[in-house]
C-alpha cells in the first residue's frame, strides 16, 4: 500500500530532522512534511475504494454461493422427483439430496465465513493505518504549535522597550 509507504517516508523524514541538544526538539522541513502529508491525504481515497471494493466483492461472493446452493438444492430435488416411484432408488436418492444440501450448505457457510474473515482483516488493516496516520498527524499539529508557542515566547523576552 503507498499509504504505509508514505508513513515510512514521513517517519524517516522526522528521524532525520536536525536534533537540538538538550532541548529534546528535533528541527524539520516542514515544506518536505506538508507534502508527504498531502500525498497521505491524496491515497487515501484510493484505499478507501479498495475497501469498499472489497465489500462489494464479498457481497457478489455470498449472492454467488446462495445461487450455487440453490442450483444445487434444485438440482438434488429434479432427482428425487425423477425417481420417486422406485422405493430403493428413492431411499438412496433421499441419501444423496441430503448429502448435497449438506455439502452445499457447509460451502456456504465456509465461504461466507472466509469473504467476511478476509473483509474484516481488510478492514481492520485499513483501520490501523488510518488511526496510526491520525495519530501522527496530531503529533505533528501539536508539535508544530508548541514550536509556534515557544518562538513567540522568546520573541516575547526579546523585546525590550526604549525608554522616552
Amino acid at each position: 500500500m503507498e499509504i504505509l509507504e508514505l508513513i515510512d517516508t514521513l517517519e524517516d523524514a522526522i528521524e532525520k530532522g536536525l536534533n537540538i541538544p538538550l532541548a529534546g526538539r528535533c528541527l524539520l522541513d516542514k515544506d518536505e512534511l506538508l507534502d508527504i502529508i498531502q500525498e497521505i491525504r491524496l491515497k487515501l481515497p484510493d484505499d478507501l475504494k479498495q475497501a469498499k471494493w472489497v465489500k462489494d466483492e464479498r457481497q457478489r461472493i455470498l449472492l454467488e454461493a446462495q445461487k450455487e446452493a440453490n442450483d444445487i438444492i434444485k438440482t438434488a430435488e429434479n432427482k428425487i422427483i425423477s425417481m420417486i416411484n422406485e422405493n430403493e432408488i428413492t431411499k438412496r436418492a433421499k441419501e444423496q439430496a441430503e448429502e448435497i444440501l449438506s455439502i452445499a450448505n457447509k460451502r456456504s457457510k465456509d465461504i461466507k465465513q472466509g469473504t467476511r474473515q478476509y473483509a474484516d482483516d481488510v478492514l481492520a488493516d485499513m483501520e490501523k493505518i488510518i488511526e496510526k496516520t491520525l495519530a501522527t498527524l496530531r503529533e505533528n499539529r501539536a508539535a508544530m504549535h508548541e514550536k509556534d508557542k515557544r518562538r513567540l515566547s522568546s520573541q516575547k523576552d526579546d523585546f525590550i522597550p526604549e525608554e522616552e
